[in-house]
């Protein structure tokens, strides 16, 4: 490096140092979008049913995550993994207000879920969603949560990645995630991540982290999926959570065809429950993909063969039902395939 070059460095770093009095732009945008956000992230306790046999005291909570509020009845998005075993959710705003809530919607293999409340908050402050497919890595978002119990922690980052999750199925959509180097720990999950405009464009998901702390791998789940899966969609094949079975995976386990999807869950009472759709019971890992066994494979829709291909087809066929026209489905049941029917919805 030549001596002039380096000596201007020098200079310019002394008088970086004179003027640190002067906080950068990007910091007091960033600490100005913070304020105006703030008031929109709650913290989200739960409880279950294991005090019945503990001498724990009461106001103790069993778990904790983040959520935001995203319309003025205070409704809430959080991840499901927070709030799917719960026996009691409050949400608490950052007034100190807190409110009971219960789940409305929920997507589990997703991770995202919705939060109706007891009551509408005082004066709440909505946050606004983003249209994620517009997100490119690269660009500059901030969580804010409440990690390890910390609430209204904010932390930035970059988005490092645009992830496709094409093997687990909701309503036959996939699941879009956005990654990211933000630190995210534990307590983090079901809290918003913004952009630069302070809209929401991700809902913290998981970390993948060899320690269980932050180590720059932390996952989203998109807005867009969020919005398609607990409000947009959700009449198609409510309460079906499925994964899909590849070429190996569906000879592995005796599939008459190339593909099929293989039921997980079904949700009490909804339109895959009246199709009779018998979920997963045996937990298991099968070439590292963890899931569930012991449930139907399904096969086709209406005559049309299931794959990752079809998809697209069979959201469209589905959109196009009226209510009360059956739909049949073909499954591979115990070894054996048999055909269930039902009215749509």
């Amino acid at each position: 490096m030549p001596i002039r070059f380096l000596s201007a460095v020098l200079a310019s770093v002394s008088c970086a140092g004179l003027l640190a009095a002067t906080p950068p732009a990007q910091a007091q945008s960033l600490s100005s979008l913070f304020k105006r956000v703030k008031s929109s992230v709650v913290v989200v306790k739960v409880t279950d049913d294991h005090r019945k046999c503990s001498s724990e005291p009461p106001g103790e909570y069993d778990g904790l995550g983040s959520g935001v509020v995203i319309d003025a009845k205070g409704r809430v998005l959080t991840a499901a993994h927070v709030v799917q075993d719960a026996k009691g959710i409050v949400v608490e705003f950052s007034n100190g207000e807190e409110i009971g809530a219960s789940v409305e919607a929920s997507s589990p293999g997703a991770d995202v879920a919705l939060l109706d409340l007891v009551r509408p908050p005082k004066d709440p402050v909505v946050a606004a969603l983003a249209d994620s497919d517009r997100v490119e890595v690269g660009d500059r978002v901030f969580v804010v949560g409440a990690p390890l119990g910390i609430s209204y922690t904010l932390t930035a980052g970059f988005v490092s990645g645009l992830r496709e999750d094409d093997s687990i199925v909701h309503g036959l959509e996939t699941a879009r995630y956005l990654q990211t180097d933000a630190a995210i720990n534990p307590g983090n999950s079901g809290g918003p991540m913004f952009n630069e405009s302070g809209e929401v464009v991700g809902i913290v998901s998981y970390i993948i982290s060899a320690s269980g702390g932050h180590e720059g791998l932390g996952f989203a789940v998109a807005a867009n999926t969020a919005r398609k899966l607990l409000f947009q969609e959700r009449s198609v094949l409510t309460g079906l959570e499925g994964l899909m079975l590849d070429a190996d995976l569906a000879c592995a386990l005796n599939v008459p065809q190339p593909a099929g999807l293989l039921v997980q869950r079904v949700t009490s009472g909804s339109p895959s429950a009246a199709l009779g759709l018998k979920p997963g019971t045996l937990e298991a890992e099968v070439d590292g993909e963890e899931m569930l066994l012991g449930g139907d494979v399904i096969l086709s829709f209406d005559g049309t063969p299931l794959s990752p291909e079809n998809l697209p087809q069979l959201r469209a066929h589905l959109h196009a039902l009226r209510p009360g026209q059956t739909v049949a489905v073909s499954v591979l049941r115990s070894g054996r395939v048999a055909t269930l029917s039902a009215p749509a919805p």
